[in-house]
């Protein structure tokens, strides 16, 4: 990742440092947010994070993170469908199709038979020039995942994914029903809103 997103992360997750002075202006650091609010702000850097280096991948491998993610799993699943791909990357169909469309102009990618013999179902098989991205590692946001992923426990990282499967698995279903699925109060506001009722 970029020196500029490190340093954005080092002010997301080290608010407590002291002022800095630039011009002969002092600039102290935001006051603290409370858990909710520092958690979204290191998911905010993370994102902004990714798109910083999709930008600078597309620029020099010629494919963004997401697209070089799909020239990955059809490299790890050779004839998968894009409806099999829409579900494995929590994709709508419309954008994967987009994306593939995309892959195929650039010629990473290439239509195959489906496997059940079913002529209505497209499969799609990396290329040449797509499986030679599908090797590669170096200059991509992988290798940088990689990497700090490796500098952690095992304990660190289950603790990571479980967090940020929970949190996905939380998003996506309240953004398909936004209406059924209030986030939960927090057990003290309900207590609050108990007591407020019996008054």
């Amino acid at each position: 990742m970029s020196s500029c997103w490190n340093a954005d992360v080092r002010r997301v997750t080290n608010p407590r440092r002291p002022p800095v002075s630039r011009g002969g202006a002092t600039q102290r650091p935001p006051a603290r947010l409370g858990g909710t609010l520092e958690f979204m702000q290191l998911l905010w850097a993370l994102h902004h994070g990714l798109e910083k280096s999709s930008k600078r991948m597309e620029s020099r491998l010629g494919v963004t993170g997401q697209q070089r993610l799909v020239v990955r799993m059809i490299g790890s699943f050779p004839g998968v469908t894009a409806g099999e791909l829409a579900r494995l990357l929590h994709l709508h169909p419309s954008t994967m199709t987009g994306l593939l469309q995309r892959l195929e102009r650039r010629r990473m990618i290439r239509r195959r038979s489906h496997a059940g013999g079913d002529r209505r179902v497209v499969a799609f098989a990396l290329s040449r020039q797509g499986g030679r991205l599908d090797s590669r590692r170096s200059g991509t946001i992988e290798s940088t995942m990689a990497s700090v992923l490796a500098s952690l426990s095992p304990g660190q990282v289950a603790a990571a994914r479980a967090v940020l499967a929970a949190l996905a698995d939380r998003l996506l279903a309240w953004s398909d029903r936004p209406d059924e699925l209030e986030p939960p109060r927090p057990a003290s506001s309900q207590r609050r809103r108990a007591r407020g009722t019996t008054r």
